[in-house]
């Protein structure tokens, strides 16, 4: 597969309608987050080329989390169809944007030895996946609903979210970000959430669409992302 490894002129990103490095209500950024002047780096070559992914490179179950790691029956938990379009600063369809997932089970547990939160752990599950978008842009995942879990940041637990990692057409396009659920009690209180301005965090809020659910199977989440613009998805707190 080729791409046009032509150099994009790339708008600068708003960062108004990003997360700040320091939030103080999200505690570790207090420490990691840079409180000097960024210095800004020329960009490369490489970071505007455009990067390229076989289709053989993603395999037919890697984007059916209820599949893609069963060894003696199906994961518990209730199931979901999460799917989308990736678009541009423009609103044009990005295809072939690489697109990874990953969660923790419907008890709120990652299958990750550094994650010892007494909760169990799913055999059946292993909370990764990954796809390429199609020519539209669109993008479909099937899960399972990621539980809640304690932090250690306080005494508030993570809402039910999954993470999303995206390349798009050149480097420059990278995102990661944070997917979560309408109606959730504890997205009020969650400071990676409530890091985002306040204009910009419905954008990281999926839509329940019943059109989108699997009849007798899954209920439908739809979940767009905008890789830059004024209507970028808000990234991860620098996580």
């Amino acid at each position: 597969m080729k791409r046009d490894l032509q150099i994009p002129t790339l708008r600068p990103r708003d960062w108004s309608t990003q997360p700040a490095y320091v939030y103080p209500p999200y505690k570790s950024t207090v420490k990691r987050g840079p409180t000097q002047p960024l210095v800004p780096v020329k960009r490369a070559l490489e970071q505007l080329a455009a990067p390229v992914y076989g289709h053989g490179a993603v395999g037919p179950l890697d984007h059916d989390l209820t599949r893609n790691a069963v060894k003696n029956g199906e994961p518990l938990g209730e199931r979901i169809v999460v799917s989308g379009r990736v678009i541009d600063e423009d609103g044009r369809p990005v295809r072939d944007a690489l697109i990874e997932i990953w969660q923790a089970n419907a008890a709120g547990r990652y299958a990750h030895k550094v994650d010892q939160h007494p909760a169990p752990l799913d055999p059946n599950f292993l909370g990764a996946g990954r796809c390429l978008t199609d020519k539209q842009g669109r993008y479909t995942f099937v899960t399972i609903k990621p539980g809640a879990y304690p932090w250690g940041n306080g005494a508030g637990w993570r809402p039910n979210h999954i993470h999303f990692s995206l390349f798009g057409n050149y480097f420059a396009s990278r995102l990661v970000t944070q997917m979560y659920f309408p109606g959730d009690p504890l997205l009020p209180i969650d400071p990676i959430y409530n890091s985002a301005p306040a204009g910009a965090r419905g954008r990281l809020v999926s839509r329940y669409v019943p059109l989108a659910s699997d009849p007798d199977f899954a209920l439908g989440y739809e979940f767009d992302v905008v890789l830059r613009g004024a209507q970028q998805t808000p990234m991860e707190n620098r996580e």
